[in-house]
């Protein structure tokens, strides 16, 4: 199985790999503010803080992991790495629906944290099977993937969750990763060539290494991976925030935030699995990118001053091409590394991701907590949106400040 499969028939792969995995993702969200403070009890903004630490052990572990992984890829393959990253995604379901305590949880998300990191193999397998000017629209597969296992699974955990307790969706997700798992060791084929392969080097699979060793790519890769880090940065505002948003604003229980996400999903897959793949080589990755940072400030903006609960759908679509970002910044930076190096650029991606998600959750759930706890000054659980809406600023302005070598001309021609 060593053989690089056809690019379609790859994508599919992939597509159902990442469509399974984020339907295991999507369907504990609604139920996880409850379950947080059934286990501490503490009330929403205290709940939402819990949570932010959650997030930053979860990143943390993405952050060592991801170069680690992806170095492995470069010297095994993909198939075999994504494999066992799908059977402790797994172990992890399992921990975290049998949590007693909240230190179980904690535990729970450490193992999602390392196994997560394999993402990054899975953008490095689409690299494989894609050329270079498809890469950035290709790499929409995984966010359509993701959008509509979004909205498959906040909907049937929200309703699981109602109805049977907020345990019920951890075991659903943790068969979803382990059928995940045997749809890939019986249908998954490998891409990476063998004549692709390299040795691991553990210089190359540390994280610090691995963002030092952008310097060895033109500076332009640099500035790119700034703009990406400021964007992940602010982009935190919405999955870590947004169920605890929803309740302190509206009052919106599992089932109503599970169809709010799913919204985001629908949204999602339109723009990852149709017009991204139109979008991008018409007007390229440059232009894609500045179209959607603005939307997605001004999506920022609406959430944050939302007073009813049909505003926070309306911003969803305001912020649609904003999705359209980080799979463009992605793109650029790949057209600028060899075949055998994708491994390592996506693990480093992975990593300046990773690093951005270990300030990100901190920051906007202690901003979130600031404005909701009992005694806030000033009650605004949008504020976190406002801290958003200014780091989407900054990495705009960084980019456009940059001159990346297809940025003239639409995908394909550079």
């Amino acid at each position: 199985m060593t053989t690089p499969p056809s690019g379609n028939r790859a994508l599919a792969f992939i597509f159902v790999t990442v469509l399974i995995d984020s339907i295991g993702f999507g369907i504990v969200m609604p139920v996880f503010p409850e379950l947080i403070m059934g286990l501490t009890g503490r009330d929403i903004g205290g709940a939402a803080q819990i949570a932010g630490w959650m997030m930053l052990g979860y990143s943390v572990m993405q952050f060592v992991c991801a170069p680690i992984i992806g170095a492995l890829s470069d010297r095994f393959g993909r198939r075999p790495v994504l494999l066992a990253s799908l059977l402790a995604f797994g172990v992890d379901y399992l921990v975290a629906g049998f949590a007693p305590t909240i230190a179980w949880l904690f535990v729970a998300r450490l193992i999602a944290g390392a196994t997560g990191a394999s993402f990054g193999t899975a953008y490095a397998y689409i690299a494989d099977v894609s050329p270079p000017e498809k890469r950035a629209a290709n790499f929409g597969i995984t966010g359509m993937g993701f959008g509509l296992g979004f909205i498959i699974g906040p909907v049937l955990g929200g309703l699981v969750g109602a109805r049977y307790g907020v345990h019920a969706p951890f075991f659903i997700a943790a068969g979803l990763a382990f059928v995940n798992a045997a749809y890939g060791y019986f249908v998954l084929p490998e891409s990476l060539a063998r004549e692709n392969r390299r040795a691991f080097d553990w210089s190359r699979a540390n994280p610090v290494g691995a963002l030092v060793r952008l310097r060895r790519y033109r500076p332009v890769v640099l500035g790119l991976a700034a703009a990406t880090f400021l964007w992940v940065i602010g982009f935190q505002s919405l999955p870590i925030t947004w169920n605890y948003y929803a309740i302190a604003r509206f009052g919106w229980d599992a089932e109503q935030i599970g169809w709010s996400l799913a919204m985001v999903g629908l949204v999602s897959v339109i723009m990852q699995g149709g017009v991204a793949r139109w979008l991008i080589p018409r007007l390229g990755e440059r232009r894609v990118v500045v179209v959607g940072a603005l939307s997605g400030i001004a999506a920022y903006l609406v959430y944050a001053f939302a007073l009813t609960g049909w505003q926070l759908y309306a911003g969803i679509v305001v912020g649609a091409l904003s999705g359209l970002v980080y799979q463009s910044l992605q793109g650029l930076m790949s057209r600028e590394v060899a075949a055998n190096e994708q491994g390592e650029l996506q693990g480093t991606i992975s990593s300046i991701f990773s690093l951005a998600a270990i300030i990100g959750p901190v920051a906007v759930t202690q901003v979130f907590a600031a404005f909701t706890k009992r005694g806030a000054g000033v009650f605004f659980p949008g504020a976190p949106f406002i801290l958003a809406a200014i780091l989407a600023a900054a990495s705009l302005a960084v980019f456009v400040a940059l001159r990346p070598r297809s940025a003239g001309a639409p995908s394909g021609t550079g």
